[in-house]
């Protein structure tokens, strides 16, 4: 199971970002934890300076505006 942080203030970016992530999973087959993360001194922690982030098991994979289809099923698998 892949552990999956969206970062962000919960804004309408990044609840599409995490939208994109669970409908990719689905699409994939991959079981997902998905957590989100919206406390700033958390998201800063990341070294995340533009929102929304997507940190998978433990690493930053994106950051900033929207992910595309393909990066996340990419990050998924990986």
């Amino acid at each position: 199971m892949k552990n999956v942080k969206v970062l962000g203030s919960g804004c309408k970016r990044c609840e599409a970002a995490a939208d994109l992530v669970r409908a990719e999973a689905q699409k994939l087959g991959v079981e997902i934890e998905l957590e989100k993360v919206t406390d700033y001194a958390a998201i800063a922690g990341y070294g995340i300076a533009s929102t929304p982030g997507l940190v998978i098991d433990g690493k930053v994979v994106h950051a900033g505006g929207l992910p595309k289809s393909d990066d996340v099923a990419k990050w998924l698998m990986a």
